[in-house]
């Protein structure tokens, strides 16, 4: 006979009082502190979008669109499910409303439902379940935990709520909840008051669900007086009501959480035994965070930062956390400043924003869209390369370090790329050749090149180097994995000119006919490397990705060389 294999445990995570609390987070947290306590587990977002994916929205409204290895454009919060659990996730660990409904329609038109008239309230929470269940089963879980977007009372969620009220009438005893709380310190007041997390969990109780646990998210612990006050208005036990006040690294929050017992209490619920707590490298890794003491300070040069009167650093979590992950691994404290590079076009600005980069020691042009601010990103190139400050280029950062290396040393004044003016007269960055065909038909959402492709490496190139010094698992001899976003690349027609000029084509397709990176050589500058691929995506806190960890040891060469001409200056 077969091996018993226990149910897998459903753990949802939700949201009220307010959005943007963290439940992207904490998810990622709590699936850590299972997976550390012995058992498999993987995570899914639940998003009440009508999207089909992520791929379209802009990132100053939802912020970063995070890619899988198999080419989904998903919610950033995958890109923290990935970074906790030290795992790569797939399309099935993440799903909007949109792909619930056109799932159902797609159904109905082939018949599936036999006829039957097909109804929201039946069919759209049936769908959900499967899509879950369906993940949960391709993942092997012992415990699958899924993360609902939006908060508690919205009408757009409510059925992914009615999706767990069933399963929950189902399978009593292998499913579970755990609510996201904000507790609010009016500052006439000066209280902490805990009436809209009650009311928050009121909603859920008109939906037929009680919470196991509330994790009430506020600046400062909350006291034993608002737990009693929560425990007594919502019939919540008092010691499943967790207290998570504001850290100064969301890598510290699983270890907030466990301290509380979370995931023994959990466990106890689920009636399951804690195998193991074996949370030594995680904890290891926090403590490096508060000894990191000397600064390296890197400055991102993008267009995605400000929205009205606010900056947003959600637009480029991915990069922003690949920094912190390679620096700490350094034992640096990373300094990061976001430079809006419109700036650069204005002549009024561009002095003073190059006076100000002069306090960096290296300087990232992420991935961006479109034609605005294209000009002030060359000019953002132009100072790194001329200046010899590490330079790190990703995707659209390495279509400009080509165009403005194409215009000034190769003296091709009109050099562009298609995206940016399609009536260039050297377009060095054109349109993939099967991109055409999309673009002329409006298909944009999910047909550009995504997921996991291959590279070869040039073994003299500082690329190959950075995966053999850091990342020698990620080698495959000369080839390594990583994950793209993009519909325009470098066109070979000039690339025996710009090789000639000085720039290596450091890494290609397998085949030769895709540009995948390229550089400067050390002895022309410190670090100058532009990556078609987003590495981003594949760095973690136990795993920093290699190319990261070569810009911050570039970084570090560039800051005492700075020192030590400084010294020298003032010695003479």
């Amino acid at each position: 006979m077969p091996a018993y294999k226990p149910q897998t445990k459903y753990v949802f995570v939700s949201g009220g009082v307010i959005s943007g609390l963290g439940k992207g987070i904490n998810t990622a947290s709590i699936s850590l502190l299972l997976k550390s306590a012995g058992y498999k587990v993987s995570a899914q977002k639940a998003d009440m979008y009508l999207n089909l994916d992520a791929g379209t929205m802009n990132p100053l409204e939802h912020g970063e669109v995070f890619v899988t290895e198999d080419g989904l454009e998903t919610d950033q919060d995958l890109g923290h499910y990935e970074r906790f659990l030290n795992q790569d996730l797939y399309h099935h660990n993440y799903f909007t409303m949109g792909q619930v409904y056109y799932d159902v329609i797609a159904r109905e038109r082939s018949l599936e439902y036999a006829g039957k008239c097909v109804e929201g309230h039946i069919h759209i929470p049936q769908e959900i379940i499967k899509k879950i269940k369906s993940a949960a089963k391709k993942d092997e879980s012992d415990i699958f935990i899924v993360e609902v977007g939006g908060t508690v009372g919205e009408y757009q969620n409510v059925m992914f709520f009615e999706a767990i009220r069933r399963m929950k009438q189902a399978e009593p005893d292998n499913v579970f909840l755990i609510h996201l709380v904000y507790l609010v310190v009016p500052p006439f007041l000066g209280e902490m008051k805990s009436k809209p997390a009650q009311n928050s969990i009121y909603d859920l109780y008109k939906l037929g669900l009680q919470p196991n646990f509330v994790i009430c998210r506020s600046q400062n612990e909350i006291d034993t007086k608002r737990k009693k006050t929560i425990s007594f208005n919502t019939g919540i036990r008092e010691d499943h009501i967790l207290s998570a006040p504001d850290v100064d690294s969301i890598y510290k929050i699983p270890l907030v959480l466990q301290d509380q017992k979370l995931d023994t209490l959990l466990l106890e619920e689920m009636k399951l035994k804690h195998k193991s707590a074996d949370m030594k490298k995680w904890t290891a890794m926090t403590d490096k965070i508060n000894k990191s003491k000397k600064d390296v300070r890197i400055a991102i040069a993008g267009k995605y930062f400000t929205s009205g009167a606010f900056a947003l650093e959600d637009s480029y979590v991915c990069v922003i956390e690949a920094i912190k992950h390679a620096a700490w691994k350094k034992g640096l404290n990373p300094v990061i400043k976001w430079f809006d590079v419109e700036r650069f076009e204005d002549p009024k600005e561009k002095a003073l924003v190059e006076e100000e980069l002069k306090e960096f020691d290296g300087i990232i042009v992420p991935q961006g869209w479109g034609s605005r601010a294209v000009e002030g990103k060359l000019k953002a190139v132009e100072w790194a390369r001329t200046n010899k400050v590490p330079y790190l280029g990703l995707c659209f950062g390495m279509q400009m370090a080509v165009i403005e290396y194409a215009r000034n040393v190769l003296g091709l004044n009109d050099a562009n790329s298609e995206e940016v003016n399609p009536t260039t007269k050297d377009p060095v960055i054109h349109i993939m050749p099967n991109q055409k065909e999309y673009l002329e038909k409006k298909q944009y959402g999910g047909t550009i090149r995504l997921g996991a492709w291959p590279c070869k490496l040039d073994k003299n190139s500082i690329l190959y180097k950075a995966y053999k010094n850091e990342g020698s698992e990620r080698l495959n001899e000369e080839t390594v994995e990583e994950r793209h976003r993009h519909r325009y690349e470098f066109n070979n027609d000039y690339l025996k000119q710009l090789e000639k000029a000085g720039m290596v084509i450091s890494g290609t397709s397998p085949d030769g006919k895709l540009v995948e990176s390229i550089e400067l050589p050390i002895d022309v500058h410190p670090f100058f490397v532009g990556t078609q691929f987003h590495p981003e995506y594949k760095s973690r806190p136990l795993a920093p990705h290699p190319i990261f960890v070569g810009f911050i040891e570039a970084c570090i060469k560039q800051q005492k060389a700075v020192e030590l001409s400084s010294k020298t200056s003032k010695a003479s």
